[in-house]
């Protein structure tokens, strides 16, 4: 992945996860980061859902 495809900054915490070098961690490291990750990755789509339900209670509300 370039720096370019990220829709983040480049000096985001966020960016330098994707940045890190994985191949001195242990299999047991990697898998608890991808759990870690999921978790994160379930957070941020109730957030993103939570937005959407507010964006589209706002509109609703300046509509009528």
């Amino acid at each position: 992945m370039d720096d370019d495809d990220l829709p983040i900054k480049k000096d985001s915490p966020l960016a330098a996860v994707s940045k890190e070098d994985l191949s001195e961690w242990s299999a047991f490291e990697l898998e608890a980061r991808v759990t870690i990750l999921k978790q994160e990755i379930t957070r941020t789509e109730a957030e993103i859902k939570s937005k959407g339900a507010s964006r589209a209670a706002a509109e609703a509300f300046f509509k009528s």
